[in-house]
């Protein structure tokens, strides 16, 4: 399979390999090219956090990349004054990241053709039922050497079917997009705190050289800093698949944190997730590799930290504790921002139920009647065992 082809969307075994680490120390990269030019695509929490990581590479890395960082920020109002005006001239993005300085040399731009004009790599981070829309803006403003990272977590259901988000970047704008994610909580990494994450890129076939073009070296000098440690590797569907579904896995820690049922709980329900996780990337996207769920901290890490706090598991412990639906407790709770799980958990039970297989995923099938169906919380234990006797 080429880094350009389909994603495979059918069962079949696959021979695993190991997985390609980047060097622990980046080698001294001699650039053949002008240096590269980066826009961040959003602008939420994570985006302005990504985009501060960036920022601060990009100015330490001169004779790599281009200092000046364009962020795109959907521009609203903040009192009288423009969201992007306030980022500008104060430096901080007061709605979604409040108290952390940014970089100087991180603009915000409410133009989205504009901020990308000139930009040789694009990093995507936005709520991801806006990427269809996004995308559909860019097409026929993004030259085919343009490189790509989503930072999103889901999938795009279409006419082909279940596709990781970054396969769609490519498919729609022609250009390789790789991934990054892993157990990132934005305001921990915003405030510096030690943290890792994993990128994954393939190398396109019109790569097109070292020196030349983005690789693995690249990206690590992009993103890699002394808080926020990277490890790059070639399994761009083992990571998206894993930053994806952890957000339904953490729904259900909420139901069961709201409820008070404790960490056992919450270990049985984190258990039979990375279960169903690593069953559906291997049954769908087969390229991935097991390894990646365990070894990565795209995978477990991001699994352990997503259950223990954030967004899914905030608005899920709200709706148990308050009997509220799953969109009224998230615009309750997130002053504008998603959780991402609401719309996963139907994503995963549209594309399972086209396929006649919902009683294969217990969990992500509960998920999904608790917020979708109000189907009692109360009854996700024996919605599971009930699942499980039947397989026997």
């Amino acid at each position: 399979m080429t880094a350009h082809t389909n994603i495979k969307q059918h069962k079949h075994c696959h021979e695993d390999h190991p997985i390609r680490r980047s060097d622990s120390a980046v080698s001294i990269v001699h650039l053949k090219r002008a240096p590269f030019k980066v826009t961040v695509i959003g602008s939420g929490n994570w985006g302005t956090t990504i985009a501060k990581v960036i920022a601060e590479n990009t100015e330490l890395h001169s004779h790599i990349f281009e200092p000046e960082v364009r962020m795109w920020v959907f521009d609203e109002k903040i009192g009288d004054e423009n969201l992007t005006d306030i980022i500008n001239t104060r430096h901080q993005n007061v709605k979604y990241l409040p108290n952390i300085d940014l970089p100087h040399n991180l603009v915000a731009d409410p133009d989205l053709l504009h901020s990308i004009k000139g930009a040789d790599i694009l990093v995507f981070n936005i709520p991801h039922q806006f990427l269809p829309n996004i995308v559909k803006q860019l097409q026929g403003h993004v030259a085919p050497h343009v490189r790509a990272i989503s930072c999103l977590k889901g999938f795009e259901l279409g006419s082909k079917g279940v596709q990781l988000l970054s396969s769609y970047v490519t498919d729609e704008l022609g250009i390789q997009c790789g991934a990054l994610s892993g157990a990132n909580l934005a305001p921990e990494v915003a405030k510096e705190h030690w943290s890792e994450t994993t990128v994954a890129y393939q190398l396109p076939k019109d790569y097109q050289g070292d020196g030349k073009d983005v690789d693995h070296k690249i990206l690590k000098l992009l993103f890699h800093r002394p808080y926020f440690h990277v490890n790059v590797i070639d399994d761009v569907a083992g990571i998206s698949i894993a930053g994806a579904l952890k957000n339904v896995v953490a729904l259900a820690c909420g139901f069961v944190e709201g409820m008070g049922w404790g960490n056992n709980a919450s270990a049985a329900i984190q258990r039979l997730g990375l279960g169903e996780i690593i069953k559906f990337g291997r049954m769908f996207f087969p390229e991935s590799k097991v390894e990646t769920y365990y070894q990565e901290s795209a995978g477990v890490a991001d699994l352990i930290t997503t259950c223990s706090g954030g967004r899914n598991v905030k608005v899920a412990t709200y709706m148990a504790k308050t009997g509220k639906s799953a969109l009224e407790a998230e615009k309750e709770l997130l002053n504008g921002q998603s959780a991402q799980g609401i719309i996963t958990c139907r994503e995963v039970h549209e594309w399972l139920q086209t396929c006649e297989l919902t009683q294969e995923f217990p969990l992500f099938e509960a998920v999904y009647q608790i917020v979708y169906n109000n189907v009692r919380m109360e009854d996700l234990p024996e919605m599971i065992e009930e699942l499980d006797i039947d397989d026997e």
